[in-house]
Parts: C-alpha cells; structure tokens; sequence
C-alpha cells in the first residue's frame, strides 16, 4: 500500500484570476502567460497529474512570466482526464501506465516549434511539477533544444540511463515528501556526479512535503512559506542563469 501524495482537496483551491490565456497549437491546448515587454526567452511550464486546468500551475506560469519569460503550460494529457482526488488511490499505477511522463517528446517538439515560429523564442527552459518533474528529468536526457531545466520532486526511477544530462538541471525536493525516499535522491546524487557533464545541483527543502513549490500565497503555512519562496526563487535563479 503506497501513501497517498495528494494531501490536498483541489475543489477548494480552485479560485484563481489567470492572467494569461488560452491557445490551440496543432493537437494541443495550451496556457500562456506573456510579460509586457518583448522577449525572446521562454519557459514550458509541465503540469503534475492534476492537468494544465489546475489553477495552482497557471499561478505558476504568471510568476514565471512575471520574471520577463514568455511561459507556456501545455495540456500533456491531451484532452484526456487528470488524476482527481476523488478518484481512487488503488487505480492509480494504470492511470499512470496511460499517462506516462516519459511519452512526452511529441508534445515537446510542438509546443518547442511553436515557441520559436510564432513567438520568436530563441532560448528555452523547462519547468515541471510531480509527474512533470520526471517529465522534465526525462527531456534534459532528450532534448537538446532546452537550454536548462528545473525538475521538482519528480524522479526517473529504475533506469540507468537517466544521469546523461544534455543541458543544465536543477533537481528540488522536499524533505518531508513521502514519494520520494531519501535513499533515491543520494543516489541521483551519486550518480550525476559519476555521469553529468553538465552544470546541476540538487537541493532539499526542511520539513517540505510533496507539491511545496506551486501553492498560491493564500495555501501557505507561515512555517512553510520560507522555504516555499525560497525554492521558488532558486528555480527562477536557475532559469537566468542559463536563458
């Protein structure tokens, strides 16, 4: 019996006044966020298994922007259901043989194609979230055309090939997260350090739980908030380092 990570009831936290908005790029939905200036850097936002709906990540793609970034969330799920906390726990390890995060370099391209053809985007980063942690870890193996990637409390399990990184990757996990042992991230750490060849750096986060990073203001426990815009600031850091 594995521990459920979602500690939170997501029909609560659905109120959210996005700033950015919706468009359709081939077979794909899409959030996007732009700054109010010209730029030509930009970030792909990849949601957890709560979708690109979820209005924690469209909070996230508008502080992104914020920063100065066009920010794009794509629907990685194309069309098809989110993970809800309603469903059950036991269904969860099909759900996620159909939403594999290592099955999204389709997506990617699209979505890469039309950063730079329609918006002009000429230095690309990637952030994700959970599942779109590992989604992200798995494109930094993959994708060349990512100039840096931030992957939170997401991890490749079980695969020798996942330390080869291609472009700089910053790993952030919570230390308090009851999916991800400590033992995994000693061995990422290990690992990068016998393999990478690219700049990374790996940081954990005291007494943080799973989905730390994306609650809104209004979701933040005072203990926690600290280290929640800490990390956030450590991701938007990475970004300018590298885009």
């Amino acid at each position: 019996q594995m521990a459920d990570p979602f500690l939170y009831d997501t029909g609560e936290r659905s109120q959210y006044g996005c700033l950015g908005h919706e468009v359709q790029i081939e077979h794909i939905k899409a959030y996007v966020c732009r700054p109010s200036f010209f730029t030509d850097k930009a970030v792909i936002v990849i949601h957890d298994v709560f979708g690109w709906l979820f209005p924690d990540i469209r909070y996230i793609v508008d502080l992104i922007a914020g920063h100065g970034y066009i920010t794009i969330c794509p629907d990685f799920f194309k069309g098809t259901e989110p993970w809800k906390t309603t469903d059950h726990w036991a269904d969860f390890a099909d759900w996620m043989k159909a939403h594999d995060p290592m099955k999204v370099d389709k997506e990617a391209d699209v979505v890469l194609k039309y950063l730079k053809e329609q918006c002009g985007a000429k230095k690309i980063g990637v952030v994700g979230f959970s599942w779109g942690g590992m989604a992200v870890h798995h494109l930094m193996l993959k994708n060349p055309q990512l100039t840096a990637g931030v992957s939170l409390y997401g991890i490749i399990r079980d695969s020798e090939e996942r330390y080869n990184l291609l472009n700089p990757t910053f790993f952030i996990f919570g230390e308090k997260d009851h999916t991800i042992s400590y033992d995994q991230i000693t061995l990422l750490e290990e690992k990068l350090k016998q393999y990478c060849k690219v700049a990374y750096k790996i940081k954990v986060y005291p007494g943080q739980v799973h989905g730390f990073a994306q609650l809104k203001p209004e979701d933040m426990k005072p203990e926690d908030k600290p280290y929640i815009e800490e990390a956030r600031k450590d991701m938007i850091d990475w970004i300018k380092m590298f885009i």
